[in-house]
């Protein structure tokens, strides 16, 4: 009986200690995830990834003008193309603060996708973030392209005159998203 209390203490001590190491893990990539939730819900990220078809504009979220909408693939509704309006990069300066930015393929995420993250709680926008249903199918590989090289989430930290860049540089962003997702990508519990 002695023996097999021992065995039992021991093996509890063990999953203690592995579970001591597995939230010190996971505590390293929710601060990570920290990072990411700044990026993603900074006025650069979620004036595009909206819940609806009209996209936001400018530092304060506020409804694009002209009722520009989504459209099926993201690039706006027919006749009325992002493109009609968004060049392939930012216009000079000299053209105003609220001269229309531009990046190579500008548009909303499609609607069958739209990746909406205004106002979600850290647990909602990290298993959303992970969820290839709602991603396009992107796995964490592609998802850490996505984030390192996509032109136009590039713009975010080059948005042009008059905004606000994303407020994380995009190497140190870049860093915490793939600490993030090498851990599994590790969601936040609500109230914790």
């Amino acid at each position: 009986m002695k023996r097999h209390l021992m065995l039992g203490a021991v093996m509890l001590l063990g999953l203690v200690a592995y579970t001591e190491d597995l939230f010190a893990d996971d505590s390293e990539a929710l601060k990570a995830f920290d990072t990411v939730q700044k990026v993603f819900q900074s006025p650069r990220c979620q004036n595009c990834h909206i819940p609806g078809d009209s996209p936001l504009q400018f530092d304060a979220g506020t409804p694009h003008g002209m009722n520009v909408v989504r459209g099926m693939d993201g690039k706006g509704a027919a006749g009325l193309p992002c493109a009609t309006c968004h060049a392939e990069a930012n216009p000079p300066a000299s053209y105003g603060p609220n001269a229309p930015p531009g990046a190579p393929h500008w548009s909303l995420p499609p609607a069958a996708h739209k990746m909406a993250w205004i106002g979600l709680p850290a647990d909602q926008l990290c298993a959303m973030i992970k969820d290839r249903k709602a991603n396009g199918d992107r796995d964490f590989a592609a998802l850490i392209k996505h984030v390192s090289d996509d032109k136009l989430v590039l713009w975010g930290w080059n948005p042009g005159a008059g905004r606000a860049p994303v407020p994380v540089p995009h190497d140190i962003f870049v860093a915490q998203f793939k600490l993030w997702a090498e851990a599994g990508g590790p969601c936040p519990v609500r109230g914790i």
